[in-house]
């Protein structure tokens, strides 16, 4: 499930592949995109905002940025200039093609162009794995939400930027709160540290971890592990559904192990 740590690492291999290349195809699968046309314009960069992924293209005006968000179930292959893609064709949203390699997003929920990347992405709040990372700040606009449950304040990308389901429900385990405990009766600041700490720990892995144990099947708390004892208690882990009407997400817990 593509979380910050997912978006991070999938801007570092579009960057390795990308950066300063010039582009000598483009193909945007999208009606709105459809007559956007890149070849000839050399990418001059691509960074991740939270859970957002931006290709930055040169231009004669300013840079211009290529905009995903890979949802659910987006991702961004990188192959050889003439190898077969592992995906279905009619998946693919965007191609990216320099003089030796191609780079294709599929099954992406947002693909747009950005004049001004910066200020369309104002309204996210520090990003867990950029260079702006303001704990303070953070702690400030989690606390300002005094009534909301800590586990939707934590998907609120505009509190912090980064953190998905998977990481709400082992962030909730491993400080022993129930997600559904209002942010006024938590104790915020070893929250968000707890947060920052996992997505950094595992910004470079394809498997994620929080359990410390990379064995298969091994690697999370609770996540996933319905009706599965706790590995700490031994107790049966629950999973229920929490957030906005029409915006509701799935989350486990411990019911003995959190209060």
């Amino acid at each position: 499930m593509p979380e910050g740590d997912t978006v991070y690492r999938a801007a570092a291999r579009l960057r390795r592949a990308l950066a300063g290349q010039l582009l000598v195809k483009t193909d945007f699968r999208v009606p709105a995109l459809a007559t956007v046309d890149f070849s000839g314009r050399t990418v001059s960069g691509v960074r991740s905002r939270g859970k957002h992924l931006l290709v930055d293209v040169e231009s004669d005006d300013k840079p211009i940025s290529i905009h995903s968000h890979l949802g659910m179930d987006g991702a961004w292959d990188i192959y050889d200039r003439d190898a077969r893609w592992r995906r279905p064709g009619f998946k693919a949203r965007v191609v990216l093609v320099t003089e030796s390699t191609q780079c294709v997003g599929f099954d992406l929920p947002v693909l747009e162009l950005l004049t001004d990347a910066d200020a369309a992405l104002n309204y996210l709040g520090p990003d867990l794995l950029g260079s702006d990372w303001n704990a303070t700040q953070t702690i400030s606009r989690i606390a300002a939400q005094p009534d909301t449950p800590i586990g939707v304040a934590l998907l609120d990308q505009r509190l912090m930027a980064g953190v998905g389901n998977v990481y709400r429900s082992e962030i909730c385990f491993l400080r022993g709160v129930l997600p559904s405990r209002p942010v006024r009766d938590v104790d915020i600041g070893p929250m968000v540290e707890l947060s920052r700490k996992l997505l950094y720990a595992n910004r470079d892995r394809v498997e994620r971890v929080t359990t410390g144990n990379t064995r298969r099947g091994q690697q999370l708390w609770v996540y996933g592990r319905r009706s599965q004892p706790c590995r700490r208690c031994g107790n049966l882990i629950v999973r229920d559904t929490m957030g906005e009407s029409g915006m509701e997400r799935v989350v486990y817990f411990c019911p003995t192990c959190q209060i």
